[in-house]
């Protein structure tokens, strides 16, 4: 989504990266074992991205769309994570990313489980064969309780919540064109979304 919001608004796209890391399909092998190297593998790589976002075009304001939340970091390590790996990561966490910029625009795209199996094998990922159903599912649920605690701690900050089970913007053009309408919204707010 992110990338067809940059594609159509020419925004800076701040891209996920998903499969550089080394630790990812080892991870969904066994999740104990590897959790840690995989967690702080994405954290020092986000934090990187986001401070280049910051010096290259935050400050100048140029906008920026990202295809993620800072904070997912912590819903995974949460998930994945040991108590003493968590306690350890939890304060790295929060030394990296305490004074970076919040955005002015969050977009919740939700699904049902079987939605984001189906999404998942079609998107054909190596590292993602291996995703079991319950750890996904309980995913979902840490996402949604997320995006609750949000939006209840950052009233000015818009979520734009957006049903994955009826909305397929990769297969229908149309459901595209509604998306970018709700943003297009926004935009016109001066919400730029980052």
């Amino acid at each position: 989504m992110s990338n067809k919001i940059a594609q159509h608004f020419y925004f800076h796209l701040l891209k996920e990266i998903v499969e550089e890391n080394p630790f990812l399909g080892k991870f969904y092998d066994n999740i104990e074992e590897w959790s840690f190297q995989t967690e702080m593998f994405f954290l020092c790589n986000r934090y990187k991205q986001l401070e280049d976002i910051e010096k290259h075009y935050l400050q100048q304001d140029k906008p920026v769309v990202s295809d993620y939340h800072i904070y997912k970091n912590m819903i995974f390590a949460k998930r994945t994570l040991n108590d003493k790996q968590f306690n350890k990561y939890e304060q790295i966490f929060h030394t990296l990313t305490d004074d970076m910029p919040k955005p002015n625009v969050m977009i919740y795209l939700h699904a049902s489980l079987d939605t984001l199996l189906e999404r998942i094998r079609k998107r054909g990922r190596e590292v993602e064969k291996n995703i079991q159903a319950d750890y996904l599912s309980q995913l979902s649920k840490d996402y949604d309780q997320f995006m609750d605690e949000f939006e209840r701690n950052n009233p000015e900050i818009p979520v734009i919540r957006l049903n994955g089970d009826d909305l397929d913007f990769v297969k229908h053009q149309e459901d595209l064109a509604y998306i970018l309408s709700i943003v297009e919204k926004h935009i016109q707010k001066g919400e730029v979304v980052t």
